[in-house]
Parts: structure tokens; sequence; C-alpha cells
């Protein structure tokens, strides 16, 4: 716990972005993973404005911007072989960008149904599977999936989808994540409080759905954690944690490792609060999860996840005055990119640093009362049966 703490201590700011003629909420930050040679990374920011700024990592110099959906703009995110950038849209399209080029148009176009409105996606890890969560309509609430791999017949029509699951969400699907190295694997999330896990593998929905893990409130973000990531988290609206353990699935030992219905209650710090959670980091080096929250004023904290409950590790505050909304590590030089309602976007990287920039809180303990531990019933795909009326 030492070295991560000692890490996110000795972060500090070295790059600010250039303030924007319009401000605007940086809502999602993704990095390139093929980097530039010397140059390193591009960096994808989804903004407010419908836009996706691409900047350059190391410079934070806005390269260029994207803006060719007419409906808001949910998710941003890079292939894993190349500098393409996704974006899913209200307005029921998935658009993927060249990067590199400053262009207007798509290289490629994903269509969904009629009256398909995406708030959630990701691509796989071979990039060959695009999967996107839909708004309910009617009674449906589907994850959609295409055919990622380039086809230059499709730029001219769009390429429609290969299929969709539509039994095993009841609401809003606000997350979508494939697991990090097997392709077949997906996690949901929905405003219905399940999270669900699939193997796409598998020809029907029904056989697909692994297990069910239940929330007990809408759920905000999702992750894959743990050796060879069998395990998933999910985050709520209302500020709500919890951490399931998919290796138990066919065991007699409890597949919930934690859960907490609001972290805000139980965050015990001398001199600081916590107003609410931005997301998961799983160090894959050190074999930890941890959670990163904020306040409204911009400080961010680092908090470590355990059976036994939350611990604060360390905070870092001098860099935005306004609420957090992303952020990126990257695990090869421990740098982190951050982006807010402040419409900064700062890159922090470990070193002495400028003390007036960045002040390190030394780390306090959450305690969590036994009250808050709640086991979560798991549905296997045997016994699960959507809940209709």
């Amino acid at each position: 716990m030492e070295k991560i703490e000692e890490e996110f201590a000795n972060l500090h700011i070295v790059k600010r972005s250039s303030e924007p003629k319009e401000p605007t909420y940086l809502l999602g930050i993704d990095t390139s993973n093929t980097g530039r040679a010397e140059k390193g990374s591009i960096v994808a920011v989804l903004c407010s404005n419908e836009s996706i700024r691409i900047y350059d990592k190391e410079t934070l110099n806005i390269l260029h911007k994207f803006s060719g959906h007419p409906g808001l703009l949910n998710g941003v995110k890079f292939a894993n072989s190349c500098d393409n950038v996704y974006s899913a849209s209200t307005d029921g399209t998935i658009k993927c960008w060249d990067a590199r080029l400053a262009s207007d148009k798509p290289v490629q176009l994903f269509k969904g149904y009629p009256s398909n409105t995406f708030i959630s996606f990701d691509i796989n890890c071979k990039d060959h599977v695009i999967c996107a969560g839909t708004e309910k309509v009617d009674d449906d609430a589907l994850l959609v999936f295409w055919d990622a791999r380039m086809n230059s017949q499709d730029l001219s029509t769009g390429r429609e989808p290969l299929g969709a699951y539509s039994e095993t969400h009841s609401d809003d699907i606000t997350q979508v994540r494939f697991h990090p190295s097997n392709p077949n694997m997906l996690v949901s999330g929905s405003t219905d409080g399940l999270v669900n896990v699939f193997d796409i593998g598998v020809d029907n929905e029904e056989d697909a759905l692994l297990t069910t893990c239940n929330s007990v409130s809408s759920v905000s973000c999702i992750g894959w954690s743990g050796k060879d990531y069998n395990q998933v988290y999910c985050m709520t609206h209302d500020e709500g944690f919890c951490w399931w353990d998919l290796n138990n699935l066919d065991s007699d030992e409890p597949i919930t490792r934690l859960c907490i219905q609001d972290v805000r209650e139980i965050f015990n710090m001398k001199e600081s609060n916590l107003d609410y959670l931005i997301g998961g980091l799983y160090h894959e080096k050190m074999d930890k999860l941890f959670v990163i929250g904020g306040t409204n004023t911009g400080k961010i904290h680092l908090v470590n996840c355990a059976p036994s409950g939350l611990t604060h590790v360390a905070s870092l505050q001098g860099g935005h005055t306004a609420t957090v909304r992303s952020f990126c590590w990257n695990m090869q030089d421990d740098s982190l990119l951050t982006g807010g309602e402040d419409a900064q976007l700062l890159l922090w990287k470990p070193g002495t640093g400028n003390k007036e920039e960045k002040t390190f809180t030394k780390k306090d303990s959450m305690k969590i009362a036994s009250s808050v531990h709640q086991r979560v019933r798991v549905h296997s795909h045997e016994s699960y049966k959507r809940k209709t009326k």
C-alpha cells in the first residue's frame, strides 16, 4: 500500500489544457494504446458540447475536434490496435473516427434499430465486436451488437447490427464493459440495479447470461478487477459501491466481496469529505482495486478497496476548482489525466512538482459498520427470469 500511496502523493501537475473559447464539461477520457514513438499517446476527451477533442498527451494541445453526431454523445473509446476512436450517440449510431485525421467524416458508421438511443458502449479487446446499451423504449432495453472489423463497403450505408439481447435488463443500460483479455466476456449495468455478466460466444441470450448481481440501486459505473480479471465492481448513482468475485460462482463461497449503499456516509477524513465517486482503478502490478472519488471543490481522493472495507490512501488538490468527472491512469509511467466541470484537462506525473500546485493529504481510514455489509443474491441463468407485468 505504501507504494501506491507514494506514487499518488508524488503526482504533480505538469500540463494544463489551454482555456477553451466555450467552457464545457469534460465527461470522459481515453488514451490511445499505440503511442507515437517518442511523442507518446494521443488523448480523446468527451465534451458536453457534443464534440470529441483529440489532444497530444504531452503538451495537451488540441490536435483536432470531431462533432459529427446530431445527438448527445455518450462514451469515448480508442480501439486497442490502432488510433481509431469510437463514440456513441442518442441519435442511434456509433461512429468510428481516425484520430490522426482532421476529418468531419467517420471511417465507420454503425446503425442501430429504429428508436434506439445509445447511452453506453464498448469494443472488445480484439476490436472485433462492439456492444451498445440503449435507453428503455416501451418495454425494451437492448444490448445491441455489431461486427467492428473494417469493410469499405459499409461506409456508404452504415453497418447493421448482428443482433441484440432484450430479456436481461428492464431499464436503461447505463454501462457496458468488455473483459480486458477475454473477447467474449461482457458485463452490463442498468438503472434497474442489475449487473449482468455474459459469455457472448454462446448462441442465445438465456445461455449467454452467466450471472446477475444486484446492486440494489441504479448503476452508474462498472468494471473488471482481480487477477485474470475475474472480479466485477460497480458504482451507483447514489454513490454506492459493490464488488463481486466471479471465481466463486461454482462454489459455496459468497461472491459478494463488499457492498456499501452510500460511501459518503462512511467516509471518515479529518479535513475533507467525499461528495461523489468517479470510477474504479485496478492496479495490475499491485493486484489491488482502488476507487477514485472527489469533492465539489475539485479535490480528488484515492481509496483502497478490501473485503474488510474502504481505506483512504491519498488526496490531490489544487488542480481542479469544480467537480471532477473523468480520469485516466497510465500504468506504464504512473501518469494521471483528469477532466472536470471547470473545463480543465490536467496531466499529473510523479516528481517533486510545484508545492503550490498540489498538496498531499495523509491517509485516514474509512470504517464500515457491519450493518452496511449486505449479501447479494446471485441468479444463475437456469433460475433467472425477467420480471414483467
